[in-house]
């Protein structure tokens, strides 16, 4: 299947996801609360922090995986691997779920700034969460040999009927039914348990068959065993860093203002989508042309894709830096949520866009299945980081933790992907970044650098429409300016041109 299709196919799937869950938020506030969202958002860190357990299994299981579709490994290896991590992950699912049902009422009186909602709701709700998180932590197994098979297009339409179930069908139940957060999460751990059986149906469609049963063990399982305890350093460490600074507000902040918190998080959780599809797809395909040390593709592919993703992400960051106030009213409608946490989805979203940029220097590492660099680097950068995070936090709340985020992510964008360049492709960095990055950026900054001089308080007046159209103008504008920077998208005009 062609690297484009499956792009396609990502960016389908993730659009949709995103859209459902973002278009139906403002549905969920009105009827369950801000507090009870409060309860959803505490979720979803929940389930990120839980992927601490993955330790990169899941990511390695899906590396050989498209070594075994590119014909660089064997089927006793790759069902060997899988028949370990299976009992590994459905264990650890189990024990997780264990944990909330014996820990939810401490977990409710002791962390949680609970003020309105009733003890035994919360206690209720976090229960459920154990299983919500079980089920998505063995799907998560699944998802990647689903994805390292390059499975794209059917895992894309398998997940937006997910998120159609979660987000849509879940809202009538809300609104017509019971708008509590222990039937919220109810029916989300139906929705998980059904996710988690399609994509075991599927994933055994795929894995090879007919293969002689071998005793376990890992002496032909070495490699991947060795590239696994890199990732799994890297997870752990990906999890501190993106997760601290929402586990001390969870803990900091009263459980209404933390849903407030959590709005602005998700949305600028949609920058990190808006580049995940390309990822998604660029790994495996990144990964075949290193294994057959095809170096030009792989430095081809590597450098356009970056490209596509600084398009794709870039714009829209701005969008939401600049015009955070009226696009959090347009989406909500309240007015109270727009001003209270419109820098921090503004700094939240300019974090994530560089973040997406340095994702590019670990899946070149991941490719060539070298990963030492980005251990060191993640190393330095949750050391330097999650103390920072701690003490702006507790002085500054969700406004320092976001401006720490930005702030961390910009210095290991100049100082360590340079570094990872010069080891793995030398040569290639100046070149990436005055070609591939810089203008795009700078394309897509112009906007926001004209919004600066408008007077303080220009946008507090809009209404939500208006707002909204603002935002959607400012969108485009940036969007066009970001294509002029692109020497991808030149080069493709040019083309049509001559051709036409």
């Amino acid at each position: 299947m062609s690297l484009q299709r499956n792009i396609v196919a990502n960016y389908f799937s993730q659009a949709y996801v995103a859209g459902a869950g973002i278009l139906t938020v403002p549905f969920y506030v009105r009827y369950m609360g801000t507090e009870a969202y409060g309860l959803i958002g505490f979720y979803t860190m929940l389930q990120a922090w839980f992927q601490l357990l993955d330790a990169g299994l899941s990511t390695t299981l899906a590396r050989e995986s498209s070594c075994y579709n590119a014909g660089a490994s064997d089927a006793s290896t790759l069902n060997r691997l899988r028949r370990i991590l299976e009992r590994v992950f459905l264990a650890i699912g189990i024990v997780g779920s264990l944990f909330f049902l014996v820990f939810a009422e401490t977990i409710t009186h002791k962390w949680l700034q609970v003020v309105g909602l009733p003890s035994q709701e919360v206690i209720n709700s976090v229960q459920l969460m154990g299983i919500v998180i079980a089920c998505r932590w063995v799907s998560c197994l699944y998802r990647g040999v689903i994805s390292g098979f390059e499975q794209q297009v059917w895992l894309g339409s398998f997940n937006a009927g997910v998120a159609t179930a979660r987000f849509i069908l879940c809202l009538p139940v809300v609104i017509f039914i019971d708008a509590s957060p222990t039937a919220y999460f109810t029916f989300q751990a139906a929705v998980s348990l059904l996710e988690a059986l399609g994509l075991y149906w599927k994933a055994y469609r795929l894995l090879p068959h007919g293969v002689s049963e071998i005793v376990l063990g890992v002496g032909s399982l070495r490699a991947p065993l060795k590239f696994a305890s890199g990732v799994a350093f890297t997870s752990i460490v990906w999890v501190l860093v993106t997760q601290v600074d929402k586990l001390l507000l969870s803990k900091l902040l009263p459980l209404s203002a933390f849903g407030e918190f959590s709005l602005a998080v998700l949305l600028s959780g949609g920058i990190n989508l808006l580049a995940a599809p390309i990822g998604a797809a660029l790994l495996p395909r990144l990964t075949n042309t290193a294994a057959a040390a095809d170096e030009k593709n792989t430095r081809d592919l590597y450098a356009r894709y970056t490209q596509m993703a600084c398009l794709a992400m870039f714009p829209a960051a701005f969008t939401l830096y600049a015009c955070a106030k009226p696009v959090l009213l347009a989406w909500t409608g309240d007015v109270a949520v727009a001003l209270s946490v419109s820098k921090v989805l503004g700094l939240y979203s300019m974090g994530n866009a560089v973040m997406g940029v340095t994702a590019f220097a670990y899946y070149i590492q991941y490719a060539k299945g070298n990963i030492r660099l980005h251990l060191i680097g993640n190393a330095i950068f949750a050391t330097l980081y999650i103390p920072t995070v701690f003490w702006v936090a507790r002085e500054h709340g969700a406004t320092g933790a976001a401006t720490a985020w930005l702030v961390m992510n910009t210095i290991y964008l100049i100082a360590w992907v340079p570094l990872v360049h010069r080891v793995l492709v030398p040569g290639l960095h100046l070149r990436w970044m005055t070609r591939d990055v810089i203008p795009v950026a700078a394309g897509a900054a112009v906007p926001a650098m004209l919004v600066t001089i408008l007077p303080s308080g220009a946008q507090d007046g809009l209404d939500r429409w208006l707002g909204a159209l603002l935002a959607i103008a400012f969108l485009l504008v940036s969007l066009g300016g970001a294509a002029a920077g692109s020497s991808v998208l030149r080069t493709r005009v040019g083309l049509l041109i001559r051709t036409g």
